[in-house]
Formats: structure tokens, sequence, C-alpha cells
């Protein structure tokens, strides 16, 4: 069966959450892949190429699940969208729930700027997201920014906190943020 290059992107970014931007390979890439080298190099033009690439792959997917997550439940207001993405963000199955890839992302960003820019956008579009769900429920844009802030800084906290927080507390954090939404006492 021909490995795709989707195929080399998956396993790098697993290869990634487990052991960090340095097990990336290609090497190893082949052998976990049970492919040559070869097939490799058909699809990426070197180690640079690929690491470009999937940084891209991580971004796009990134990406796609928020829009994804944050379009479900857009038109039923900034609860229904927050009570959403706190039931996605504490699902273990979730496409949006990938805490070791995201701190193996934010590890490899502190050392190469191309994982750094990568990283920034990233955040920019998360928090971007975050303040469109809360500017209904807020008085201005700036209140809607700050709002977006607390649920993701915790997330960022929960996610580098050795041991790591579990699912069922990290819901419990959200839960009681979730009160603070304007008209939460009687949802």
């Amino acid at each position: 069966m021909a490995t795709s290059r989707s195929d080399w992107l998956n396993e790098g970014l697993d290869v990634l959450a487990h052991e960090g931007a340095e097990g990336l390979r290609i090497d190893r890439l082949a052998s976990r892949l049970g492919v040559t080298k070869g097939s490799f190099h058909h699809h990426f033009a070197g180690a640079a190429g690929y690491r470009t690439a999937l940084l891209e792959h991580y971004e796009q997917s990134t990406l796609h699940a928020l829009d994804a997550a944050v379009g479900a439940r857009r038109e039923q207001g900034t609860r229904a969208t927050l009570e959403w993405l706190v039931a996605l963000a504490t699902d273990e199955r979730s496409s949006i729930r990938r805490a070791e890839l995201d701190r193996a992302v934010r590890a490899w960003a502190n050392s190469d700027p191309e994982a750094r820019a990568t990283q920034a956008r990233i955040d920019a579009r998360v928090i971007d997201a975050l303040q469109e769900a809360w500017r209904p429920a807020s008085g201005s844009d700036a209140a809607a920014r700050t709002a977006a802030l607390v649920p993701y800084l915790v997330s960022l906290g929960a996610a580098v906190t050795v041991p790591p927080i579990s699912a069922a507390e990290l819901r419990e954090v959200y839960v009681l943020l979730l009160e603070a939404v304007p008209g939460a006492s009687g949802a």
C-alpha cells in the first residue's frame, strides 16, 4: 500500500506529540510507517520542507476543528457556544483536545521561529474565536477579549500542569467559569 503525504504528516503529528520535535527524523518516521526513505522524498523536499509541511498541517487541522466547533453553536448564543466548547475541550476523544500535541508544538516554538509563528497564528485565531463568542454577551470588544482570555489562559495552564489536570477537573473549572456568562443563573 502506498504511503500518502497525509500518512507522513499524521504520523509526524503522533511522533511530535509523544517524542517532541527531536523525534521527527526521516528514518524513524519511515520505520514507523513501514516504508523506505524514498517514499518520504517523493512527498517532501528534505527534512526542513517536511517540518514546514507538518506545521502547516497542524495549523490547518487545529483551525478547522476550531471553526467547526465554534460554528456548530454560533447562532445559539454565547452560552450555548461556550458550553459546546467546554464539552469538546474536556472530551478525551475530541479533535480539539490534543494536550500532548499542543504541549509539544509549544515546546518546539520555544526554539524554532517557524513553529513560534505557527503557534502565534493559532493562539490569535483561538482568542479571536472566543472573543467573537463572548461579544454578544459583553458590553464592548475589550470586555469580550478579556472574557475570551480567561478560559484560554486556564486551558494553557491546565495543559502544562504536572501531573496533568484531568478532563473531569478541567470541566469543573470551565463550568465554574460559565457562571460568568450573562444569563447563566437562569440557564
